[in-house]
């Protein structure tokens, strides 16, 4: 055997001890967790008179506390207190000071970072864009889905339509992306000016009306950041449809009969009695659709990565946490997201607690 065969074998041995270290990690931190369960459902059982209402309790929430506090409430405050420092996220402990190796410290620093968040341009940009997607994509959501939901009521044989329409909600959000990454590709011009080879269908389509040089779609804003939004709206626009196509079809026959007879037909039935019987069903698929605008992350890093200005507050945290290693400026950002989304999340429960009960 030779050497590099030798070299080889030591690298795959080596990458199998881990990957079964890791297993065995796993399996390990696994099969506590259900210890621990078994034990506390086996005192639960055998408890008897006062304590057996307390043990339930504790049996029945215990768990959900435990993974809420190690999976997001601890998480929470230590990315609060890291945006309040500026630790770089360098991975490592020590520096190397006049040859000497010293402990990092984080330094506390206030709200500097949140300061930097709204005064660095290209930082101010970035939220200016967010909130536009979570203005321009959510509206044009749900007003496509209700146009597309009032046209499917109004037809028969609409399986293969729906269908084909929501398929895009099936489909990843990179994935959509590549798709739409072709589409939107530029024609390659040769030296003498005219295009070459191109596989971009919209490029196609532009030429085919006249217009001899498309511009680089993606490269060109602001027109490219609108553009990155289409790819949302593609996909979503699925998940409205079927929500308000399900709401409209709850209204009773009567209410519509007795709006008929009261002479509102055509946009007056549409907007007197159609949209007041469905509004929370339209709120709710708004506010489910402005989240995940909020925090939109694999369309920008596929197609562009941020770049030609298209950023957008998830990519940026994620470059500076993970790229840049600017960890409390990151975290400052994933405190501004998480500060965003949860007012959002709390009135979308709200409603959709309130629809259970008129239910």
């Amino acid at each position: 055997m030779t050497a590099s065969g030798d070299a080889s074998g030591i690298v795959l041995a080596s990458t199998a001890g881990q990957a079964a270290t890791k297993l065995g990690d796993v399996l390990g931190v696994v099969g506590g967790f259900i210890a621990i369960l078994l034990i506390i459902f086996l005192v639960a059982e055998r408890a008897r008179g006062r304590l057996q209402r307390p043990i339930a309790i504790v049996v029945c929430v215990g768990p959900a506390i435990v993974l809420a506090m190690a999976g997001l409430v601890i998480p929470a405050i230590n990315t609060f207190w890291l945006s309040l420092t500026n630790t770089a996220a360098t991975g490592q402990k020590f520096q190397l000071v006049n040859g000497k190796l010293v402990p990092l410290t984080a330094k506390f620093v206030g709200g500097s970072n949140y300061a930097f968040a709204f005064t660095d341009p290209y930082t101010r940009g970035t939220l200016i864009r967010t909130v536009l997607w979570i203005v321009i994509v959510p509206v044009l959501t749900v007003g496509v889905g209700l146009l597309v939901a009032l046209l499917m009521d109004r037809m028969k044989y609409t399986s293969f339509f729906k269908t084909m329409i929501f398929m895009p909600n099936a489909i990843s959000f990179v994935g959509a992306s590549l798709i739409w990454e072709l589409i939107y590709n530029a024609p390659v011009y040769l030296p003498n000016g005219s295009p070459g080879s191109q596989t971009g269908l919209l490029s196609q389509l532009v030429m085919s009306l006249g217009f001899k040089h498309p511009p680089a779609w993606i490269q060109t804003p602001p027109g490219n950041t609108f553009l990155l939004m289409a790819i949302l709206v593609w996909i979503e626009v699925g998940f409205a449809m079927v929500v308000i196509a399900a709401a409209l079809k709850a209204i009773p026959d009567e209410v519509i009969e007795a709006a008929q007879v009261d002479g509102a037909t055509g946009y007056r039935l549409f907007i007197r009695v159609q949209i007041p019987m469905i509004r929370n069903t339209l709120v709710v698929v708004l506010t489910t659709v402005t989240i995940m605008s909020l925090k939109i992350f694999d369309i920008v890093r596929t197609v562009t990565n941020g770049d030609f200005n298209t950023d957008v507050l998830a990519r940026q945290m994620y470059d500076d946490l993970f790229v840049t290693f600017q960890s409390g400026r990151g975290a400052a950002l994933a405190v501004i997201l998480f500060a965003c989304v949860v007012p959002l999340v709390a009135y979308n429960i709200r409603q959709l607690r309130r629809q259970r009960a008129i239910g």
